[in-house]
């Protein structure tokens, strides 16, 4: 069995199509505005240009799919890297693949390349298993939302991957508000 993680290509879009579309059938059953649910290949495409689209190849077929945001969607709360648009093809789920490539996008993009001390990512409280299924992973409630838009609470999750670096930067920015408030 050949697993391969990498960037997705624009040619990789109606694969992520078929995965997103399918995995995404709970968000559109509970009637979230999320676009994931609702996207078509254009916007497919513009999350592969505008972000770092992650996939999990298994044996040459996309497998799972997880996005790094390029953007700027939580930075009025922190200024963590944000990822979204995590889905499984349900051919492959509970195999461990989505507990894979979260991991891998975890360690070796977020922590290592990025060099940030935690991820984060938001869901639905009204989602009956994606709440407590990030939470399982290490994943904190960080912040509530509400969009007004019938999804209800949203909450912004975050993950510690490097605790020496999100303790140093804990400290730092104490050691900032002690300053600035002495002055």
């Amino acid at each position: 069995m050949s697993e391969v993680y990498r960037l997705a290509t624009l040619e990789d879009a109606p694969a992520l199509l078929h995965v997103i579309y399918e995995a995404y059938v709970t968000i559109r059953e509970l009637e979230l505005h999320w676009p994931a649910a609702h996207a078509d290949l254009a916007l497919i495409q513009d999350n592969i240009s505008a972000n770092e689209c992650y996939v999990l190849e298994l044996n040459g077929v996309v497998a799972a799919t997880v996005t790094l945001s390029k953007g700027n969607e939580v930075k009025a709360v922190t200024d963590f890297p944000f990822i979204k648009w995590f889905a499984v093809d349900p051919a492959y789920q509970g195999a461990g693949l989505g507990d894979k490539l979260l991991t891998f996008v975890e360690q070796s993009i977020i922590r290592d390349q990025v060099g940030a001390a935690a991820v984060t990512l938001a869901t639905a409280e009204k989602h009956p298993w994606l709440l407590p299924m990030y939470e399982r992973r290490g994943y904190e409630r960080l912040h509530v939302f509400d969009f007004d838009n019938g999804d209800g609470p949203m909450h912004l999750l975050r993950k510690i991957v490097n605790s020496a670096l999100y303790e140093q930067e804990l400290h730092e920015k104490t050691k900032q508000i002690v300053n600035s408030t002495s002055e």
